[in-house]
């Protein structure tokens, strides 16, 4: 698949602004940048340049607003739409896309959870086999997962012919899922992210949303806290995911995606997280250049400092971590029966059970789950996750002990009979945190 000439619609957004870059610099393709506001597509140049740190690039950009689309789409061979997660808007621009492409050029969008098949339909009947989910996560410079999703329409030479384009040209780790709210990689990782927003309101007399992203930190597998990552996403598309897979979705873990009251009231707010100033943190930034941690307190409504939360497993699962000692690690954890313990050896369970359930659903092959979390999320993978504690515990019969409830709801052993060994090594996921 040649593919020069690029149109992205919607580069003032974050994921705009970094996918028009992988075009550009993984892809050395002329790209068309389109926005509503010109004088803001030519403001977030820079920014596109900046996010993959090519400066050679910024001559393969050139800035457009809606009045050109239909002849930057004209020029084509691929068109990327990454507008607003809202199906009013992604239809609109799909039915005008699909009056100027050409028949050989090929369009996707960037939906990180809307029905592929809906917005395909939008296009005349012979294009809507060359349309496609192509779903990037943020930022793609350093999460190179991408979520590929054809229709019942989809060519399948063509999806062929584009997952090589995305994975031997743009560098895309690729996994090809189903036509399903929120596809694999969000499905999984904010059903866990929820959860924990969910136990942050349980917990709030114990401290709430630091206390939970304490006991859930870079020693258990992930870069950046649950409810960290969830300020970083920004609330308003935490809510969106959510709502969307509550929805249209009743599986066995249904609720754990209502959105907790609170975060609800925040984001009527407008305190979204990181872009907006506040959210579940707030960092204030004095006149003197020093910084200050604050979070959003549960009970009071108002935000406090960060609380230093010692707890003693996770302070010895660090250090052993730190001793590069990860057996010894995972011991403290799984014999340690103080409820900070058990909170967080339940998530790593649940984390384990729904990817696997997730994956048979959603995605083709179990080492899907794998790929989306470790290339998508930078999460230890659910298979890398469960070969962790396997050298230590009996999982299964662990988690038959610690999780009645969700074996009451589904066949544990089913899920778990197909496990086979990670590709990932869990050991790069655990990180101890610790400066000495």
């Amino acid at each position: 698949m040649r593919i020069k000439t690029v149109t992205v619609i919607g580069v003032t957004g974050t994921m705009g602004a970094n996918i028009a870059g992988i075009f550009a610099s993984f892809g050395d393709a002329k790209v068309y940048c389109i926005g509503r506001d010109i004088n803001k597509v030519k403001k977030t140049i820079p920014r596109i340049v900046k996010s993959v740190k090519a400066d050679a690039i910024a001559k393969n950009l050139i800035p457009a607003d809606f009045d050109r689309l239909e002849d930057c789409v004209a020029d084509s061979d691929l068109i990327f739409e990454s507008s607003k997660e809202d199906i009013k808007v992604k239809t609109e621009i799909a039915t005008r896309v699909g009056k100027a492409m050409k028949s050989s050029a090929v369009s996707g969008t960037g939906s990180s959870g809307l029905l592929i098949t809906t917005i395909a339909e939008c296009y005349p009947e012979e294009l809507r086999s060359r349309f496609f989910g192509i779903h990037m996560f943020n930022p793609p410079y350093t999460l190179p997962l991408c979520e590929l999703t054809p229709t019942k329409y989809s060519d399948a030479e063509l999806k062929d012919e584009l997952r090589g384009y995305l994975s031997s040209k743009l560098l895309r780790t690729v996994v090809e899922v189903k036509d399903s709210p929120a596809f694999l990689g969000n499905r999984i990782g904010f059903q866990f992210i929820n959860e924990a927003l969910q136990y942050a309101e349980l917990y709030k007399d114990n401290g709430g949303i630091d206390y939970i992203d304490a006991l859930l930190g870079s020693f258990t597998g992930r870069t950046m806290a649950p409810l960290t990552t969830s300020d970083f996403v920004g609330l308003d598309v935490h809510k969106a995911i959510v709502d969307n897979i509550y929805e249209n979705t009743n599986d066995y873990a249904h609720d754990t995606f209502v959105l907790p009251s609170f975060a609800s009231q925040l984001v009527a707010e407008g305190k979204l997280g990181r872009k907006s100033g506040a959210g579940l943190y707030q960092r204030i930034k004095y006149e003197n250049g020093l910084t200050r941690q604050t979070v959003y307190d549960i009970n009071t409504g108002l935000y406090r400092d960060v609380i230093p939360y010692v707890f003693p497993f996770a302070d010895k699962m660090k250090r052993r971590i730190q001793e590069g000692d990860y057996q010894k690690a995972f011991e403290r954890l799984v014999n340690n029966h103080s409820q900070e313990a058990q909170i967080c050896l339940s998530f790593l369970f649940k984390y384990i059970i729904y990817s696997l359930y997730a994956t048979e659903e959603v995605g083709y092959d179990i080492t899907a789950a794998d790929d989306v979390m470790a290339t998508g999320f930078n999460w230890c993978p659910p298979l890398a996750m469960y070969q962790a504690l396997s050298t230590v515990a009996d999982v299964p019969a662990l988690i038959k002990e610690r999780l009645p409830e969700i074996c009451r709801k589904i066949d544990v052993d089913h899920y778990l009979a197909d496990v086979k060994p990670s590709k990932y090594d869990y050991r790069i996921y655990f990180k101890s945190g610790r400066k000495n």
